[in-house]
């Protein structure tokens, strides 16, 4: 890297536009929606779709809700315009769902972008060519005025040829590629240029697409743009304004969800940022950040497990496991505190006082686009008591007390630190009852039985001692009483229980249940125990010489 880039390197202009009124404003409804993955996203892919594979993203964009569908460059190649020809021919595209085809400013390519079309119900053509300096200099060697001349020469070429749709409801659309490195005053020239041949009116509408192509700024100055486009382009009301943002600069969703505020009706992007380079807008992205506003994004992402899958197999891409709301990861906390904290949020939650999701550390409530709780929580060894528990409960029905997860929390950290790596549910329930319920020595029961005299409760404990057969016999007000007090009589040194809790492991007459107690010797140290068996009682028991056991 240079020590100096400004040698190499300029800043890229900014927009005179000392009133700019975006910055005050809030999006408060959805845009118009246009995929662009069966096109744009595809042509990005090192082996390109089939028709199969189109077909079937096609139909998964449909199901999402896309009314706009850019489904090809027909006169690319073969498999392009026989893709487009199955659409229409075996009537795949519902009536509501308009198919966008993209075109140069070329005859050639126009006419045969035409005979694609025949017989389709809802067409957008979109006819672009390139207007930004570099472009004009490097690729054609024109002048602006030439650059002029294209456009209005490939938009009467289609004007001419819309005959040809008899019967077909059309759209026109026209992009001054690389529009967001073009300087505005140019680029109004070249639109205005293109409506006088199309004529657009507010009942018939063109859509001009304004790409942030390459991108060559930050969000605020293409949110200037679009907002100097919409206040100074001829006949506002006769135009739906579309943004292409490409994601260069790793500021797609900024620079969409700024156009937006400037004044845009429509975007342009792909499921999950599939593009060229550093890839296109990731609609999911904006679409779900609208949705955690409280903004109907009238996009359903409500299986967005099933759309990764189906997008991974036809594409051949993978999503990353940050990436936002859809990779693996999103929604996972390892960290003790953050988990600690989502606990108690979804505790919170889960009573129904709260009206609005407010949950720390989650933007929208996973279980909306079919994530489930049990992968918000996961444990390794940054993980604290909070998601040890959180998972034990979830996953197994195992509540443990607020005073035993501190106890058990560091044992199953260390355990996890040794083993270096993420650990599951179940070697999680395989550490605790391998800590607290399977401890048999030096204590080992083998019979319980009570009776009750006199408002006194009486029992008699056949035990293992170190694999020697005790009985103790003691009395008290209740059956864990009069078992300290028989243990008490056998020369155990004293202690007496500190808590209690027990709750059913399952449901139904032959479901276990789980005790947790703490007891407390005489010389202050406090150990946790827990039992489990189908009769309560004998859980109790068991979780009593669980706790003499870890002393």
């Amino acid at each position: 890297m240079l020590k100096e880039p400004s040698a190499k390197y300029r800043p890229f202009p900014p927009v005179h536009l000392p009133d700019r009124q975006w910055p005050n404003r809030t999006l408060t409804r959805a845009p118009i929606w246009c995929s662009v993955d069966l096109r744009d996203g595809n042509q990005a892919l090192a082996v390109p779709m089939n028709v199969g594979q189109k077909l079937e993203l096609f139909q998964t964009l449909v199901k999402c809700g896309f009314k706009e569908i850019e489904v090809g460059f027909p006169s690319a190649s073969n498999t392009e315009f026989t893709f487009n020809r199955r659409l229409i021919e075996e009537h795949r595209a519902p009536d509501d769902v308009w198919l966008q085809v993209l075109v140069q400013a070329r005859e050639d390519l126009i006419e045969r972008t035409f005979d694609s079309l025949v017989g389709a119900k809802k067409a957008i053509i979109h006819m672009y060519n390139s207007t930004s300096p570099a472009q004009r200099r490097v690729v054609f060697g024109m002048s602006k005025e030439q650059i002029i001349r294209v456009a209005v020469r490939g938009a009467t070429w289609v004007q001419e040829r819309l005959h040809r749709l008899k019967g077909t409801e059309v759209r026109l659309q026209y992009s001054p590629e690389s529009f967001s490195a073009t300087e505005v005053e140019f680029a109004k020239e070249v639109v205005e240029a293109v409506m006088e041949v199309w004529k657009p009116t507010p009942e018939h509408k063109m859509i001009l697409n304004l790409p942030d192509t390459v991108q060559v700024s930050t969000p605020n100055v293409y949110a200037d743009q679009i907002e100097w486009i919409c206040r100074n382009i001829r006949n506002r009301d006769s135009l739906t304004i579309s943004l292409h943002a490409h994601n260069d600069r790793s500021t797609g969703t900024a620079a969409t969800e700024l156009g937006l505020l400037a004044g845009a009706d429509r975007v342009e992007g792909t499921l999950f940022g599939n593009g060229e380079r550093t890839g296109n807008l990731d609609i999911v992205t904006v679409a779900l950040n609208l949705y955690m506003q409280g903004i109907d994004p009238r996009l359903d992402f409500t299986d967005l497990n099933a759309i990764c899958d189906v997008y991974e197999r036809c594409t051949g891409m993978t999503i990353p496991p940050r990436h936002p709301y859809a990779g693996e990861l999103v929604f996972t906390a390892f960290s003790g505190s953050h988990q600690d904290a989502i606990k108690k949020g979804l505790a919170e939650w889960d009573t129904g006082r709260q009206q609005h999701w407010d949950v720390p550390y989650l933007t929208i409530d996973p279980t909306d686009i079919s994530r489930q709780y049990r992968e918000v929580i996961r444990v390794n060894s940054q993980s604290g008591k909070g998601g040890v528990a959180y998972l034990l409960e979830n996953e197994y029905g195992v509540v443990l007390p607020k005073d035993m997860q501190r106890e058990f929390g560091p044992i199953a950290n260390e355990e996890v630190d040794r083993l270096g790596r993420e650990v599951s549910g179940a070697e999680l329930k395989e550490m605790f009852w391998r800590e607290y319920i399977e401890r048999s020595t030096p204590w080992q029961l083998q019979g319980f039985e009570t009776q009750s005299r006199d408002g006194k409760v009486q029992c008699r404990a056949r035990l293992l001692r170190d694999g020697q057969p005790v009985e103790i016999a003691g009395e008290g007000n209740g059956p864990l009483a009069a078992l300290v007090h028989g243990f008490s009589s056998a020369g155990v040194p004293r202690f007496e229980i500190a808590n209690y809790s027990e709750h059913a492991l399952g449901a139904g007459a032959e479901a276990a249940a789980i005790a947790y107690i703490q007891i407390k010797h005489s010389d202050g140290r406090t150990r946790w125990g827990a039992g489990v068996d189908t009769n309560i009682e004998l859980a109790s028991v068991r979780a009593v010489l669980s706790a003499l056991n870890r002393s």
